[in-house]
């Protein structure tokens, strides 16, 4: 069988809430390999709630759907302060990347609380800013950013990452609105550990199940590297 867009793998998926420092509950899921232990896991970070970004938002939801059959790979995706999907809605509201250090911390203290292995950052959009911004905890492994606009995240961020020493890796659509390849390498050169890579014909949304295959392939090589590359059938 093809996998397609909407394919659904099996996983062992259950629904969550993270509580954070400062009082709200966010609602989210874990989906699980379905079988043995996770050789890692990633955390999800939604693109911009006021712009319809959440837990769903479709590679989010596909690596969830995809990656812990086919490569072992724990997905936890959570609705940050005051964004809801299908799962619900998480209490509080936007703070324009503020407040949501705190739901950075809460996902990370339900990982480590769970024992949940190797726990990378996968920010998306907005995300990519929570990843940069607030991601510089012990238990973080590296972090994979997808079409990073770098505003709310600025120089100050990127020195603070490149001192923290973990892997930064920005998947920069050739099309993207904000930040495109040529100028992301100038930007993350500020991070030596940084790799940027150019995806061409992809635009911010990654739109297009050649494009979702790349991005899914880019993650698993850097956080399990021995099931990559990914299968395109089951």
């Amino acid at each position: 069988m093809e996998i397609r867009s909407s394919t659904v793998l099996p996983a062992v998926r259950e629904d969550i809430e993270l509580h954070t420092a400062d009082g709200l509950t966010l609602v989210g899921e874990l989906a699980l390999p379905p079988e043995g232990r996770p050789a890692a896991t990633l955390i999800c970070l939604h693109p911009l709630p006021t712009a319809e970004g959440m837990m769903d938002s479709h590679v989010l939801r596909k690596a969830s759907y995809r990656l812990p059959a086919l490569a072992g790979v724990a997905v936890l995706r959570f609705n940050t302060r005051g964004t809801s999907s299908a799962r619900g809605t998480s209490e509080g509201a936007f703070d324009e990347g503020e407040g949501e250090r705190y739901d950075v911390a809460a996902a990370l203290e339900y990982a480590e609380f769970h024992d949940l292995p190797a726990p990378w950052l996968l920010g998306w959009s907005f995300g990519t800013e929570l990843a940069l911004k607030w991601g510089h905890d012990p238990l973080v492994q590296g972090a994979i950013l997808l079409s990073p606009p770098l505003k709310r995240a600025g120089d100050a961020d990127l020195a603070a990452w490149a001192e923290f020493g973990r892997p930064l890796v920005a998947l920069v659509p050739e099309f993207d609105d904000y930040l495109r390849p040529e100028e992301a390498r100038r930007r993350f050169a500020a991070v030596p550990q940084a790799e940027v890579v150019g995806v061409e014909g992809a635009k911010h949304l990654w739109v297009g199940e050649p494009y979702v295959r790349i991005v899914l392939d880019e993650i698993v090589k850097r956080v399990n590297p021995s099931a990559f590359p990914l299968p395109t059938e089951v």
